[in-house]
Parts: structure tokens; C-alpha cells; sequence
């Protein structure tokens, strides 16, 4: 689907984040929309998060950064990092090239899967995101 010139695919969950969210049993990967992309610029640096490491739900756990930002990025779940994308070291701008492929972040494996519930489908992410392009540029 597109909203308003921006490209979210229809087999993704979003969060309030600018992230989507892969669903595959009790594993998530994680990643960031088009939109965020798009307003973040081209990516410079990306953290390195080891597997293994404990995530909690709406708690920052990494970032990323651009020529003009640094982005939190908050876990959409309770759980645990099983993979990170290896690439994103020594290529961050793959986050530009391809967002919802190549550009993803890390996986978690999910501890409470009632948390998924919370996550927007992309038919409920549509008046929610038209309203956070007019508050970004200000309208």
C-alpha cells in the first residue's frame, strides 16, 4: 500500500515507532518504514546488538543514526535479539536502499505473544500516519 507517496507493505505490522514488524511464529524482525527513512537521510552508523540480549517492550535498545539524526529504536515486544543484521556495521545506507528487505535491524524472539495485539496492520496505520506527516512538516 501507499500513503500519501509512501510505501508500507501489506504483510507488515507497524508500531507508533516508524517501525515495522515481521511476525514469523515467535519471532519479529524488526526494521524502519519508508517514511523514517525517508526523513532520517542517508544512514551512517547503526548499532551493533549481539544476540542474547534482553529486550523489554517501549524501551530503547539500539540506535541509528544519519548526516542529521540519531533514531532511538524502541522494542515493540518483550524478548530477547536472536539475529542482527551483520551488514548495517560496515553498510548502514542498506536502511536507504531497502528498508523492508536488506535494511532490517535485528530479530527477537518474543516472550509474551498477547504484546503483538498492539501493533497497527496496515489498514489501521493509514489515518494514524497522515496525521504524523501533517504534524512532521508542520502543518
Amino acid at each position: 500500500m501507499h500513503i500519501e507517496g509512501y510505501h508500507f507493505p501489506d504483510d507488515l505490522k507497524y508500531d507508533r515507532s516508524h517501525f515495522w514488524e515481521k511476525v514469523e511464529g515467535d519471532q519479529v524482525t524488526l526494521g524502519m518504514t519508508d517514511f523514517a527513512v525517508r526523513l532520517a537521510g542517508e544512514f551512517v552508523f547503526a548499532d551493533v546488538v549481539e544476540p542474547g540480549k534482553k529486550v523489554h517492550k517501549d524501551q530503547v535498545f539500539m540506535s541509528v543514526e544519519s548526516g542529521k539524526w540519531v533514531g532511538r529504536v524502541m522494542a515493540p515486544v518483550d524478548g530477547e535479539i536472536t539475529a542482527y543484521n551483520e551488514d548495517l556495521e560496515f553498510e548502514p545506507e542498506r536502511i536507504n536502499e531497502d528498508p523492508y528487505g536488506k535494511g532490517w535491524l535485528v530479530k527477537i524472539k518474543v516472550y509474551d505473544p498477547s504484546q503483538l495485539a498492539a501493533l497497527m496492520d496496515v489498514g489501521m496505520i493509514e489515518p494514524w500516519l497522515k496525521e504524523e506527516i501533517k504534524r512532521v512538516k508542520g502543518e
